[in-house]
């Protein structure tokens, strides 16, 4: 594929995963008040996921900015983004929580994002491993 030959592919997506965690970890920490009347997803819920994406960022971020990309590191990224899909749609599907239709589109939407990700730095990743 012709964007994975570019030399900063990988790391440029890892950088905008990066961003992305950040983003999101402040609108649901800063705004978790707003988007839980909103969305009808608990506030504690909202704060305890968006605090554990300023981690997750910091290990990204981290990552991405090695002189040599190390690919243990980014298939810990790609299998942590692939369970973060899969524990918001458990999340859906447990009955756990009662989002409404606004709440069911933001968790898909969030996983849909964070599965377009993972899958670029798969490819990205296997990308890098076939020219070495």
């Amino acid at each position: 594929m012709f964007f994975t030959d570019r030399p900063d592919f990988l790391r440029t997506v890892l950088l905008v995963d990066t961003a992305t965690c950040i983003a999101t970890g402040l609108l649901m920490t800063l705004g978790a008040k707003l988007v839980g009347e909103l969305t009808h997803i608990p506030t504690g819920l909202l704060m305890s996921a968006g605090l554990s994406l300023f981690p997750t960022a910091a290990l990204i971020a981290f990552v991405a900015t090695r002189r040599t990309l190390w690919p243990a590191g980014i298939w810990l990224v790609v299998l942590g983004n692939f369970g973060w899909v899969a524990g918001s749609f458990l999340l859906l599907l447990g009955g756990t929580i009662a989002p409404n239709v606004l709440g069911i589109t933001f968790v898909i939407a969030q996983a849909v994002a964070v599965a377009v990700l993972a899958e670029l730095e798969f490819i990205g990743l296997r990308h890098k491993l076939a020219l070495a």
